[in-house]
């Protein structure tokens, strides 16, 4: 006889124990229904304030594609098995795989953290030589690491200090500095709506979505021609992944590659291009995302794992 009020932004629960839901955005009631009579996507459009379509990406396939990153039998830390990937100028590529496929593995080599032993990676047809993130940053390589609270951000410190941090090297002397770090600041709260009291407001007081904005905006204030995502939708709000995904179009619109690394198959499915499909390391297959399903993704998996 208890009354429970549930306070959940995953669809899943919400449909499986709610009687009734009522919609907040920005602070203000929006609705409340019936779960009998609502559907998933009624409530998403309530929560963003227009439609949410299940298919993201609009890319179109061009024959003469420029390959701007290419790993041609790298090896990762944890696996012992090479790896050739490449993406191509203005593509998502998705990586997807269940725990411990290796793709963070493989992210980790290509943004220059861990080294490969063997192999080569490539930039615009030129051999790279990564021995840090640093070198990768300065052949306009970018990531946003799976884990923003632990790897992408740091909590105690403001916005403008963690949105800025990688564009140091770019401004000139001090005072030219203090200027500018506010100025590029207060474009990406604005650019990317990130709600926020201002850039002296400290990042670890925001929600999860708005910090994530935070970390990549980081990256964005950089010229970059690749930047590898991890995760970028985790444990954020269904608002928020949709403008994270309006980002990431703008990204590739623009002639950016973007290599999306994620565990959520629609996801991957809805925004990729190509898509690379990992297990314990190793590559298990590779489909265009017109030709690619759920069954077929998880049917190369279940190979893999049989050693097919």
């Amino acid at each position: 006889g208890i009354s429970i009020i549930y306070i959940s932004h995953r669809m899943e629960e919400i449909f499986e124990i709610g009687d009734r839901v009522t919609v907040f955005r920005d602070g203000e009631k929006i609705d409340t229904l019936n779960i009998k009579d609502t559907t998933e996507q009624k409530l998403i459009q309530l929560m963003i304030g227009r439609e949410f379509k299940e298919s993201y990406s609009e890319y179109k396939i061009d024959e003469n594609r420029e390959i701007v990153l290419e790993a041609e039998n790298v090896i990762t830390s944890k696996y012992k098995d090479p790896i050739s990937f490449k993406t191509y100028k203005g593509e998502i590529t998705g990586i997807f795989g269940l725990v411990g496929a290796g793709r963070t593995e493989l992210a980790r080599v290509l943004f220059g953290i861990d080294r490969s032993p063997c192999g080569t990676i490539k930039k615009d047809g030129k051999v790279l030589n990564l021995k840090s993130a640093k070198d990768a940053i300065n052949n306009k390589i970018g990531m946003v690491p799976e884990d923003r609270k632990q790897l992408g951000l740091v909590l105690k410190h403001n916005v403008q200090d963690n949105l800025t941090v990688v564009k140091l090297k770019d401004l000139p002397w001090l005072l030219k500095s203090d200027r500018e770090e506010a100025q590029i600041t207060d474009h990406y709260i604005n650019a990317l709506s990130i709600a926020t009291r201002g850039g002296q407001q400290i990042v670890g007081r925001l929600s999860g979505g708005n910090q994530q904005k935070v970390v990549i905006s980081k990256w964005l204030s950089l010229d970059l021609d690749v930047l590898i995502l991890d995760e970028p939708t985790r444990g954020i709000d269904v608002g928020a992944k949709y403008e994270i995904y309006c980002i990431i179009n703008r990204l590739v619109e623009e002639g950016k590659s973007v290599i999306m690394i994620s565990s959520e198959l629609p996801e991957v499915l809805g925004m990729s291009d190509r898509i690379y499909i990992m297990n314990e390391g190793r590559l298990a297959g590779e489909v265009d995302a017109s030709e690619a399903t759920q069954e077929y993704i998880m049917s190369c998996i279940l190979k893999a794992d049989k050693g097919e």
